[in-house]
């Protein structure tokens, strides 16, 4: 079966379209969707340039299970328009060697998606971290260029420019806030300039021939003045990473930490009920909330490492459904055999795992069903539309 001519040929066309198609896709995400919000948020042609190969990996989790619709709506949608199918069926071949090809492609593009989640992936997601850190510099000269202003929740600070001439900032205006968020001081000069300091975390902004207002609202003049500020504490913390940028070694170890945390938690709100302090009430209460936090975690955790494989198998689920519907409309052309697939697992399959995981996330209901009914009824849906194919 695997080896005859009939499956060389269907599987041929399939690899041919996918890959023409993945190229597409890919690139259509790429220039219309990733490149497009990076422009706005002030990323120059070089740092997106450099961006583009480490986005791409992040991308495929999506576009596969797309593309390997696309290959099978196109190839089987033509089969049949040219009465190929028909002739198959009229030679006494079984339907199911017509679509093992389709799904060998996807269960080879799912276990190829759960690769990328393994390793590529979260390493690509460091990477991308790692080089908007280390080019801290160059990025807050380009958002200032571009939107004339530096202002950010997590930034300790704010700055506005009239304008940039190369490393020289003129006019600017430079807002500091406390630990509480309140602007306390307000410093306006001619030019200015920016240094990042990586060794300390700290920004320098060098402002020359300016007047510095503090909250009391004194005024003082100066020459040449240097305020410090520091970087972001999470803009490189890996404490404060999120599941999706973890590799599944470091999510189970991570899951581990937080397991014996909860433990730690535990017998510590026992140990103070036993206590019977004045102040345990209090106490606990703290300890419930800290408690609630790290089972939120895990949950966190644990819905990544479902999902994971969820989305992987959604390459194949696609194919269950999309081997009947294209051979049953029998569209030559790409878009109309597309869409007549597409838009159903649209409107389900998305929908449905992005509520599931959302609700998982937030501990309802069990996290496995919750994660994996999407594929559940796309696998459903597959099996019966194929045994209807298989008896018409």
């Amino acid at each position: 079966m695997f080896g005859g001519i009939l499956f060389r040929m269907i599987f041929w066309d399939l690899t041919r379209v996918f890959a023409v198609a993945l190229l597409a896709i890919t690139g259509i995400l790429l220039m219309a969707g990733i490149v497009a919000e990076a422009t706005q948020q002030g990323l120059g042609p070089g740092q997106i340039l450099a961006a583009i190969p480490l986005l791409v990996p992040s991308t495929l989790p999506y576009t596969l299970p797309a593309t390997t619709l696309f290959a099978v709506c196109v190839v089987y949608g033509r089969l049949a328009a040219d009465n190929e199918i028909l002739a198959i069926k009229a030679a006494g071949v079984n339907l199911i060697s017509v679509v093992m090809p389709a799904l060998v492609l996807g269960a080879l593009m799912s276990v190829v998606t759960m690769g990328l989640y393994y390793r590529i992936i979260p390493y690509t997601h460091h990477l991308l971290r790692a080089m908007a850190f280390h080019d801290a510099e160059e990025l807050l000269y380009t958002v200032l260029r571009k939107q004339g202003m530096l202002s950010h929740a997590q930034l300790p600070y704010a700055m506005f420019v009239k304008g940039v001439q190369g490393r020289k900032l003129l006019y600017p205006t430079f807002k500091r806030r406390d630990a509480k968020g309140m602007v306390d001081v307000v410093a306006q000069a001619r030019e200015a300039n920016l240094r990042v300091n990586m060794a300390r975390k700290m920004v320098l902004i060098h402002m020359r021939h300016g007047v510095a207002t503090t909250e009391d609202g004194s005024r003082g003049y100066f020459e040449d003045r240097v305020w410090e500020v520091p970087l972001p504490g999470n803009m490189n913390s890996d404490a404060n990473r999120r599941a999706r940028d973890m590799t599944w070694k470091e999510i189970l170890e991570k899951r581990r930490e937080w397991g014996e945390a909860t433990e730690k938690t535990e017998s510590e709100i026992v140990a103070t009920r036993a206590a019977a302090a004045p102040d345990a009430a209090q106490h606990v209460k703290n300890l419930e909330g800290r408690l609630k936090h790290e089972n939120q975690q895990i949950a966190f955790l644990n819905v990544e490492l479902q999902m994971r494989p969820a989305l992987s198998l959604g390459c194949l689920c696609f194919v269950l459904v999309g081997c009947p519907v294209g051979i049953w409309f029998s569209r030559s052309d790409f878009l109309s055999a597309f869409i007549t697939c597409f838009l159903p697992i649209v409107i389900l399959y998305y929908p449905l795992m992005l509520c599931g995981t959302g609700m998982a996330k937030e501990g309802k209901f069990d996290i496995v069903s919750l994660v994996w009914a999407a594929d559940g009824l796309m696998v459903i849906l597959g099996v019966v539309l194929i045994f209807k194919l298989t008896r018409n």
